[in-house]
Formats: C-alpha cells, sequence, structure tokens
C-alpha cells in the first residue's frame, strides 16, 4: 500500500483532525482541536504528519516533539520523542508507521537531535511490538505514584 506522507502545519486540517478522533474516540473534539491548536503554535517544538493514499485517504498520522526536561532511557538533550502514532486498521502492516516515523526521524535529527525515543502504556503489548519492529529499544518500565497534599 503506497502512501504520502505530508506534514500538517494546519490546526484546521480535517484529515489530522480526524485520525486523532479515531484514535482518541473517549476524548472531546474541541479538546482535541485545541491540542491541534496548541501545537501548530509552536513549529519548533512540535511536528506532525499524515499518510493518504493516491485519492488523498488518510490512513495514520504521528506526532512528535522536542523534549528539553530528561527522557527516561536517553543521555542527550533535546530528544526527539514521538509523541503520538497511529494508523487505521486497515492499512497496518504495510509499511506506513515505518514510514512516518522516518519522517519523526528527520525531523529529529534536522534539529540536532541525537536520539529519538518515546513510550507505551505497560499493557499495551501491540504497541511494544510495533515499536521494536521500528527499530526502538526497551529502556526501562515505570510505575508512576502519586499522593494528594489535600488535607
Amino acid at each position: 500500500m503506497d502512501a504520502a506522507i505530508r506534514a500538517c502545519t494546519s490546526a484546521d486540517d480535517a484529515a489530522w483532525l480526524a485520525l486523532r478522533r479515531e484514535m482518541y474516540a473517549h476524548h472531546d473534539a474541541a479538546e482535541l482541536h485545541a491540542e491541534m491548536i496548541a501545537m501548530c503554535r509552536e513549529p519548533g517544538r512540535y511536528a506532525q504528519f499524515v499518510g493518504e493514499d493516491a485519492d488523498g485517504v488518510p490512513l495514520g498520522f504521528a506526532e512528535v516533539s522536542l523534549r528539553h526536561d530528561y527522557v527516561v532511557g536517553t543521555s542527550t538533550s533535546p530528544v526527539a520523542f514521538l509523541e503520538t502514532i497511529y494508523v487505521v486498521p486497515a492499512a497496518r502492516r504495510h509499511g506506513l508507521a515505518r514510514a512516518l516515523v522516518a519522517q519523526a526521524r528527520a525531523w529529529g535529527r534536522a534539529r540536532g537531535c541525537a536520539e529519538f525515543a518515546s513510550d507505551a502504556l505497560l499493557d499495551n503489548a501491540a504497541s511494544h511490538a510495533m515499536h521494536r519492529a521500528l527499530g526502538f529499544e526497551e529502556t526501562e518500565r515505570i510505575v508512576y505514584f502519586r499522593q494528594s497534599l489535600e488535607p
């Protein structure tokens, strides 16, 4: 399945929004759009890419950021960080995630990053497998804890 990868530079990008809504179906659409607006306001910190078939049908997207804070398992800063990647089920296992990640990696490299990182929930075995297939190596498993300071 051939797909063209393009950068998203506008929060009004209908394909990007549709894919975000599909991935985050349990989130409020207005919140998803507000996040897109925030990312587009900081093009030096965020980039977004959409993959479309020959007819312009959106098949997947990736969002990447520059992280200057410590990223688990890395030793440099800034780090290009794959914030989100999603490919519609019918287009999976055809190389689209690999192409989206290649664009995200190139974006990070162009901004002086020496490392590219990502994360996944502990119980998301499919994401773990995808990351390994795309050349990521697992660095650490961690569970975060919190405690309220309210009386």
